[in-house]
């Protein structure tokens, strides 16, 4: 599988400028996933790849190597948790430390401990406004150095 070029390499941004950041949405539900999408287009995002589970972002990841993650926790076969749990320990420099974050209904504490001890960057409750959205992003790309 060829690796896409990043067009972020090499570069400092703007702050408000996502037009070059490589964004991840995993979501099982197409309706969220779309309402997802669209609230980062609206944000800025122009390069947005979509999974609709942990498998298939994880192969998507493999074929983007994308800047941020947004990851839904309840799916199958491969849930959010399992998801992060095998990126974090995959041992790939470009890929280990991607930062992730979840976005989920479940607000539960054992949930979020369990998220935080994978090093998960972000834990975001669903409904999400896009207000909510790029706060959290803005957050983790400075936190990062994206």
């Amino acid at each position: 599988m060829e690796e896409a070029p990043n067009p972020i390499a090499g570069k400092k941004r703007d702050k408000d400028d996502y037009s070059r950041i490589r964004i991840l949405v995993i979501e099982d539900e197409d309706y969220i996933r779309q309402i997802i999408t669209r609230m980062l287009r609206q944000i800025g995002f122009e390069h947005i790849y979509e999974a609709a589970d942990g498998t298939e972002g994880f192969k998507e990841i493999m074929r983007t190597i994308p800047d941020i993650i947004l990851c839904d926790i309840h799916m199958k076969p491969i849930d959010g948790m399992t998801f992060l749990k095998k990126i974090r320990k995959l041992g790939h420099p470009k890929i280990s430390g991607l930062p992730v974050i979840f976005l989920t209904s479940d607000t539960d504490v054992t949930q979020v401990k369990s998220a935080k001890e994978l090093r998960v960057d972000g834990y975001i409750a669903k409904p999400v406004s896009p207000k909510l959205l790029k706060q959290h992003l803005d957050d983790v790309l400075e936190r990062k150095g994206v």
